[in-house]
């Protein structure tokens, strides 16, 4: 094998790792959101569920872009070398798909947590709808309202 050869192995296998550890990195953080949103959703807070699902958006497509660039590469490394992954590379790829089934065990949690919320959201509408009070017309609907009001008196 000749000095340029294992320099180029090095340099796959080192970029190889990088793009592991980020996507660990960013596994890692996704589940930080998912519990983070899980207690967004018991508390029933709408504008930070909403925050949560867009920084959720975000940090699933940064995966997908890294897996893009992983997985060419996996395949110049098994080119090069002959040989499937390292040591170091095959506990990565092993973290990651223990953070993998981990995200998505939660995200369902959320999801069935949201689905429940959203049941018991529903059910308030419908009381609100059998409401006795709420057809009826209030008895200050028809008087006149002041446009201009004299604060100062």
């Amino acid at each position: 094998m000749t000095a340029e050869e294992l320099t180029q192995r090095v340099a796959v296998l080192k970029r190889f790792r990088e793009l592991l550890e980020a996507q660990r990195d960013r596994f890692r953080e996704y589940l930080t959101v998912l519990d983070k949103q899980q207690e967004t959703i018991e508390r029933g807070n709408t504008e930070a569920l909403l925050s949560h699902v867009e920084l959720e958006e975000h940090i699933v497509r940064d995966i997908f872009n890294i897996q893009k660039v992983i997985d060419p590469l996996e395949d110049m490394y098994r080119t090069l070398t002959g040989r499937e992954q390292e040591g170091e590379t095959i506990s990565l790829k092993a973290a990651l798909e223990g953070l993998k089934r981990e995200a998505v065990a939660r995200s369902e949690r959320n999801r069935n947590l949201l689905s429940v919320r959203m049941a018991e959201i529903r059910q308030e509408i419908k009381g609100l709808r059998g409401n006795p009070y709420a057809a009826r017309r209030s008895i200050y609907a028809d008087t006149l309202i002041p446009s201009l009001i004299d604060l100062k008196g």
